[in-house]
């Protein structure tokens, strides 16, 4: 792999510089994230958010990282500095960067705000490109196809977009296009109510993935503008883009062009905000069925990350030789189900299903122990949660409300170290 990149090595030798926003505090996952960024989030077993954005960045060719931290972010600065580690030899790394207050003694008022405090990491590196992505979303991609783009393009900015339904366009930030030329932005709509359709199907509109490629030397003049403009929210999206397109400088990169290595027609093009806990359950669910939508198992766009010296998974028989049942699951390594069933769901690492329980349609994070006879249905339960022996969870969600557990779009949330009531 080259640090300069694969989609850059037709235009000579362009210096690209990757900057992961990570800084998010994911209030609609609490209590997800009531001990954690929300970018650390585990996702799928033995995954956290982060790697998503991380793998891309990687397996497009580009290894000089930097993630921009800032809420709750020991657990996020913790997994990126013990599992992303590069050739120092070769002048490559990933580093975490917390907020520094280098401009002022406050913490980051936008994603903007980040990149503009964080201007020195350019300063040294000195890149002719920055690729800036979210940390939160779920999906492959290509970085390096939309770098071409860019280049050839002549755009000193260039977002990434997704194609979705016009009846969904007041959901997202919008890229109207120019007709006469589909790759350039003519308007970015906040959530509009009225859009106009794409020139090639106008049941469809391009909604913003929160994904960027900038020349490096226009990003420093617009985030620096930026930083002492009245009024200004300070935000990537909602700021910094707009100016771009008001001057006619800003390009869209159409997701549905990249082509990722191994993807199949089922999961070719899958992309998944997660910020809520209904569309975090639902990326879960995604990987669970037999052609999941979302193939973990794809050898040649790998997602990388490290989950400790697990054993193998295990299912052995429970008591008086019960027979365990897995189905339509993914089970992480330490996971032990002995003579437990377990339906539609996701184990991750040192889960324990003890004889005669029963776990449907469920995310059960690290460390988890569902009692004998326990029954867990539509639920996410965070790390080290003991689900007494005959309990029940997700069955009657009154009864889980008077726990103390969180109930929403017909999910149970227990959230980490929460104690079970007796």
């Amino acid at each position: 792999m080259s640090t300069y990149g694969v989609g850059s090595r037709s235009h000579g030798r362009r210096k690209v510089l990757a900057i992961v926003l990570a800084g998010g505090e994911g209030k609609r996952l609490m209590p997800l994230t009531a001990d954690r960024a929300k970018p650390a989030v585990p996702f799928a077993g033995i995954y956290r958010l982060i790697d998503f954005a991380l793998s891309n960045v990687v397996n497009a060719g580009y290894l000089k990282i930097v993630v921009l931290t800032q809420y709750k972010s020991h657990s996020l600065d913790r997994h990126v500095t013990t599992t992303w580690r590069m050739s120092n030899l070769l002048g490559n790394y990933v580093a975490p960067v917390p907020a520094q207050q280098r401009v002022g003694k406050h913490w980051y008022l936008g994603s903007a705000d980040a990149i503009f405090q964080s201007l020195n990491l350019l300063k040294d590196d000195k890149p002719d490109i920055v690729v800036v992505v979210g940390a939160d979303h779920v999906y492959r991609m290509d970085f390096a196809q939309m770098v071409t783009q860019h280049i050839d393009s002549g755009a000193a900015c260039t977002v990434a977009a997704i194609r979705q339904p016009i009846s969904l366009a007041d959901q997202f930030g919008v890229i109207d296009v120019d007709p006469a030329d589909p790759a350039k932005i003519r308007e970015f709509l906040e959530k509009p109510t009225d859009p106009v359709g794409l020139p090639d199907n106008p049941e469809e509109v391009l909604a913003s993935m929160g994904n960027y490629v900038f020349d490096a030397d226009a990003l420093i003049e617009a985030v620096t503008d930026d930083a002492v403009m009245s009024g200004s929210k300070h935000d990537m999206g909602g700021d910094i883009v707009p100016a771009f397109v008001n001057r006619s400088d800003a390009g869209v990169y159409d997701f549905r062009d990249n082509e990722v290595p191994g993807a199949t027609d089922r999961d070719r093009g899958y992309w998944r905000d997660v910020g809520t806990l209904s569309s975090y359950y639902a990326a879960h669910m995604d990987t669970v069925a037999p052609l999941p939508v979302f193939n973990l198992y794809n050898f040649s766009w790998p997602i990388y990350t490290s989950y400790g010296p697990q054993p193998p998974a295990k299912l052995v028989r429970g008591e008086h030789g019960v027979l365990p049942i897995a189905e339509d699951a993914v089970m992480s390594p330490g996971v032990v189900v002995t003579g437990g069933q377990v339906y539609r769901s996701v184990l991750s690492p040192s889960v324990y299903v003890d004889s005669k329980a029963e776990v449907s349609d469920s995310v059960l994070l690290n460390d988890v122990h569902v009692g004998r006879g326990a029954v867990v249905r539509r639920a996410i339960v965070d790390k080290n949660v003991v689900i007494p022996a005959g309990a029940r969870v997700g069955v009657d969600p009154e009864e889980d409300l008077a726990r103390g557990f969180v109930v929403e779009d017909g999910l149970t949330i227990i959230g980490k170290d929460q104690a079970f009531p007796g």
